[in-house]
C-alpha cells in the first residue's frame, strides 16, 4: 500500500482541515467542539485511536487506497447489484472511476444516447463491497458533492429475514441551508424473532453542526461499531454514541451519490453535472480477531438462528 506508507511518512498533513470557516449560528444546537481534534501521526490506525489504545488491527481484506486505474471488483461491485436508485437518479457504473489516488463519484457519465428506465431522468454512481462484516472500525476520507446531490458512505444488507443499515456519512451540504448539517442515522427495516421480530422499518436519527462547510474540504468519517454500541466520529472527534439494540448483522460497505427528496436534493435545471464526490481512502480495522471469527454474534447474525 504506497498511499499507506506515504501517509506515515506526512503524519499531520493527511488531515489539514481549518475549523474556522464558519461560525456557527446560535440557534444551531448539538454544536461539535473541534477544539481537541487529533492529529493524524499515523495511517495504520484510526484517527480517533492513534496510539491504538483498542489494539485494532488493519485489514488489507476489505481495506482499499485506490491507488490503481481501475476499480478492484475483486473487493467491490462496480455497481450497486440489488438497487436500481431511487428515483429520478438511476445508478449507472459510468459513473465511478479511480483517479489520481481516489476514488470519484460522477454525475450523468452514460451514454446520452441509451434510455433510462422510466421514471429516471439523471445517473450517479454506487459501489458495494463483496465481503460482509461484523464490528470493528470503519474509517474514510471524503470529499463531499458541492451541489443537490447526496453523498454517501454506509453499511446495509436486507435478506429475507434480517435487514439492518448504519449510514456513516449521508451528507448535502450544497443543498440550501444545510452547509454545516451533520447527518447521523441507523436502521432497522426488519430482524428476525431472535432479535424483536421485527418487520416495520424505525430508524434513530440525529442531526449536528459543525463550524465550517462541510463540502469545502476533505474530512475523515469514522465509525466503532460493536456489540454494546455505534460511535460516530468525524476528523477523529467523537459526536454520537448510539447503544446497539439490534444491528448484530454482517453488512456490506457502500459507497454513491444520489438524489434524495428527504434531503431536497433533487436535480433541477440549475443543478450542477461537474461536480464530484471523492474518496482518498478506505480502511477497516478489527480488534485483533479475523473476519472469519469475529465473535459468537456473527454465527447467529449471519444464520439467523442461535449457534
Amino acid at each position: 500500500m504506497n498511499k499507506l506508507k506515504a501517509s506515515v511518512l506526512l503524519c499531520g498533513l493527511v488531515v489539514t482541515t481549518s475549523f474556522s470557516q464558519t461560525k456557527p449560528k446560535e440557534q444551531f444546537t448539538n454544536v461539535i467542539d473541534f477544539s481537541n481534534a487529533p492529529k493524524r501521526e499515523t495511517a495504520h490506525f484510526p484517527l480517533s485511536d492513534q496510539g491504538n489504545k483498542n489494539k485494532w488491527v488493519l485489514s488489507e481484506l476489505l481495506s482499499d487506497e485506490f491507488e490503481g486505474k481501475r476499480l478492484d471488483t475483486k473487493r467491490w461491485y462496480p455497481n450497486n447489484p440489488g438497487w436500481k436508485g431511487r428515483q429520478p437518479t438511476y445508478f449507472h457504473g459510468s459513473n465511478v472511476s479511480l483517479s489520481d489516488g481516489e476514488l470519484v463519484f460522477k454525475i450523468n457519465q452514460h451514454n446520452k444516447k441509451e434510455s433510462l428506465p422510466e421514471g429516471y431522468t439523471h445517473t450517479a454512481g454506487f459501489i458495494k463491497s463483496k465481503q460482509k462484516v461484523l464490528y470493528g472500525y470503519f474509517e474514510a476520507e471524503m470529499k463531499l458533492m458541492n451541489d443537490t446531490w447526496v453523498s454517501g458512505f454506509w453499511a446495509s444488507l436486507g435478506t429475507r429475514d434480517w435487514w439492518t443499515e448504519i449510514d456513516f456519512c449521508e451528507n448535502s451540504p450544497a443543498t440550501k441551508n444545510q452547509q454545516n448539517d451533520l447527518n447521523s442515522n441507523i436502521h432497522v427495516f426488519r430482524s428476525p424473532e431472535m432479535y424483536g421480530g421485527i418487520q416495520k422499518h424505525f430508524s434513530r436519527n440525529k442531526k449536528y453542526k459543525v463550524p465550517f462547510n462541510l463540502q469545502d474540504d476533505y474530512h475523515v468519517w469514522g465509525i466503532e461499531w460493536d456489540e454494546d454500541f455505534i460511535r460516530f466520529y468525524i476528523d477523529g472527534v467523537l459526536f454520537r454514541e448510539a447503544e446497539n439494540t439490534h444491528w448484530y448483522q454482517p453488512l456490506q460497505i457502500n459507497f454513491n451519490n444520489e438524489s434524495n427528496k428527504w434531503f431536497g436534493a433533487l436535480p433541477s435545471d440549475e443543478s450542477k453535472l461537474d461536480q464530484e464526490f471523492k474518496v482518498k481512502y478506505f480502511r477497516y480495522w478489527s480488534k485483533g480477531t479475523p473476519l472469519k471469527r469475529q465473535s459468537k454474534k456473527y454465527a447467529e447474525a449471519y444464520y439467523g438462528v442461535s449457534k
